[in-house]
C-alpha cells in the first residue's frame, strides 16, 4: 500500500491531479464558513439543535453543517443531485431524452445541460423557501428572530436566493473542474468531504464522554469495533456481483470468423447504490418536520394532541419510522433496479450478436431468467441496505451511544472511497505502475456471489 502511495505521486500528472483535488475540496470548505448576511447565527444554531432528526439535520450533513450555519454552500450540492436524478427519470418517460442519452457524447452535453439548467432552477426554489422559512422562525430557547430585523423582507429574500444560488452553482463548477482536472469523481467528492469533517468531531465528543465517565471505555472500543466491522462489510457488498455465464456462438462475416467466445454478464448486487436511502430519508424526513412544527403549538386541542403523538412515533429512533423506512428502502431499490436494468432490451442485444446463456433459450426466456437473477439479488442488496440503515438505532438503543456514521453517510463514504481508489489505480495501471489493488483483483474486477 505504502508503494502504491509512492507510485501515485512519481506521475507527474497524477501528482497534478491529487492536488488540484485537495485544492478544490479546501475551497469548499472555506466556503462552508463564509455566513449569509442578514442571519443571527446563535439564533440559527439553537434552532437547528431542536430539529435533530428533521428534513433540516438530514441536509445538513450533505452540506457538511453549511446549511446549519447559512453559509453560502448552505443548500450544498443537493439541488444538482435532485436534478441529476429527476432527468435520469424523465429519461424513461420522454422519448427525447433518451434519444439524447444514446448519442453519445453530443447528447450528454445536452442532458448535462438541462440538468446545469435544473440545479438553477431547484437552487432558487429552495433559496426562497429557506428565505420564507427563516423569516417566521425564531430560537426556541431565547425566542430572538433568526433574520436580523433591520433587513426588509424581500431584500433579505433576494439576498438569500442570489447569494445560495450562486453558492450552488458555484459548488456544481467545482465539481466539474475535479472531474475535468482533477481524479473525478467530482460531485460525490464534495458530499464525500461534507461528511468526513463532522469524523474529528464525533471523536473527540465519544473522547471526552469517556473523560467524564458518561461512557464506558469498553463500549466506545466496541462501538469501534462493529464501525470496522460494518465498514469491510460494506467494502465486500459494495464490490460483489452475480455474474451469469453467457456463451457468443461463431459467425462467419465475409473471410472472418466472430464469436465463439466466453464472457459474463456482471450484475452488482447493490445495483441501486445508496440511491434508496436517499429518497426513504428525503420521504420520511418531510411529515417529521411537517408534525414537528405543528406539534410546537400551545393549543391542546385534538388535532395537536394526535399530531405530537405522530411526532414521536416520526423520528427516526422510534419503531414506526424503521418500519416505514426499511419498507421504502425495499421498494425503492426494486424500483431504482428496474429503472436501470431492462431484461428485454439485454436478452435482444444478446441475441442480436449471437449471445446466448447456456440451458436458457434465446429471447423471452433470457429476459426472464434475467428478470428472476435481478429480483432475487435486488432483494438481497435490499436486506443489505435496510441492516446498514438501521444499525445506527439498534447501537443507540442497547448501547446508548450515537453512532459515528449514519447509513447513507457510510455508504457514501466507503462508496466515494472506492471509487476514488479505482480512478487512481486506473492512472497507476496506465504508467506500468503497481496499484493499491492486488493483480488477482486487477483480472477479475470485483468478486463474485452466488444468490
Amino acid at each position: 500500500m505504502l508503494s502504491a502511495f509512492q507510485n501515485a505521486f512519481r506521475i507527474e500528472e497524477l501528482r497534478n491531479r491529487i492536488f488540484f483535488t485537495l485544492l478544490m475540496l479546501m475551497v469548499f470548505r472555506l466556503g462552508a464558513h463564509i455566513p449569509t448576511p442578514g442571519i443571527d447565527s446563535t439564533a440559527l444554531a439553537e434552532f437547528f439543535k431542536a430539529q435533530e432528526g428533521t428534513i433540516f439535520s438530514f441536509f445538513d450533513m450533505f452540506s457538511g453543517g453549511a446549511l446549519q450555519r447559512l453559509t453560502v454552500f448552505a443548500l450544498g450540492i443537493m439541488p444538482y443531485i435532485s436534478a441529476s436524478i429527476i432527468i435520469q427519470l424523465l429519461t424513461v418517460v420522454f422519448p427525447y431524452l433518451e434519444r439524447l442519452s444514446r448519442e453519445g457524447e453530443a447528447g450528454r452535453r445536452k442532458i448535462t445541460m438541462y440538468t446545469r439548467y435544473g440545479t438553477v432552477g431547484l437552487s432558487i426554489v429552495q433559496g426562497f423557501g429557506i428565505a420564507v422559512g427563516l423569516e417566521s422562525m425564531a430560537s426556541p430557547e431565547s425566542g430572538a428572530p433568526i433574520v436580523i430585523s433591520t433587513m426588509s423582507s424581500w431584500g433579505f429574500r433576494a439576498l438569500t436566493v442570489i447569494t445560495l444560488t450562486a453558492g450552488t452553482a458555484f459548488l456544481m463548477w467545482i465539481g466539474e473542474q475535479i472531474n475535468e482536472r482533477g481524479i473525478g469523481n467530482g460531485i460525490s467528492l464534495i458530499i464525500f468531504g461534507g461528511i468526513v469533517t463532522d469524523i474529528p468531531g464525533a471523536v473527540i465528543n465519544s473522547i471526552q464522554l469517556v473523560q467524564a465517565g458518561q461512557l464506558a471505555s469498553l463500549v466506545l472500543a466496541l462501538v469501534g469495533v462493529i464501525m470496522i466491522g460494518v465498514i469491510f462489510a460494506v467494502i465486500f457488498m459494495e464490490t460483489s456481483t452475480r455474474r451469469i455465464a453467457v456463451q457468443y456462438a461463431k459467425r462467419v462475416q465475409g473471410n472472418k470468423m466472430y464469436g465463439g467466445q466466453s464472457s459474463h454478464l456482471p450484475l452488482k448486487i447493490n445495483s441501486a447504490g445508496v440511491i434508496p436511502i436517499i429518497f426513504a430519508s428525503s420521504i420520511l424526513a418531510f411529515p417529521s418536520t411537517i408534525t414537528g412544527f405543528i406539534a410546537t403549538s400551545q393549543s391542546d386541542s385534538l388535532f395537536i394532541q394526535i399530531m405530537r403523538a405522530v411526532s414521536q412515533q416520526m423520528t427516526p429512533t422510534a419503531l414506526l419510522y424503521n418500519i416505514f423506512y426499511v419498507m421504502m428502502i425495499f421498494f425503492f431499490c426494486f424500483f431504482y433496479t428496474a429503472i436501470q436494468f431492462n431484461p428485454v432490451k439485454i436478452a435482444d442485444e444478446m441475441r442480436k450478436f449471437g449471445g446466448y446463456i447456456p440451458g436458457i433459450r434465446p429471447g423471452q426466456k433470457t429476459a426472464e431468467y434475467i428478470n428472476q437473477v435481478l429480483t432475487r439479488i435486488t432483494f438481497g442488496g435490499a436486506i443489505y441496505l435496510s441492516a446498514v440503515s438501521v444499525l445506527p438505532v439498534i447501537l443507540f438503543s442497547i448501547l446508548n451511544v450515537p453512532f459515528f456514521f449514519g447509513g447513507t453517510a457510510l455508504l457514501i463514504v466507503v462508496g466515494v472511497g472506492l471509487d476514488t481508489v479505482r480512478q487512481i489505480e486506473a492512472f497507476l495501471l496506465n504508467r506500468n505502475y503497481d496499484g493499491f489493488l492486488k493483480k488477482s483483483k486487477r483480472r477479475t474486477g470485483m468478486r463474485t456471489l452466488r444468490i
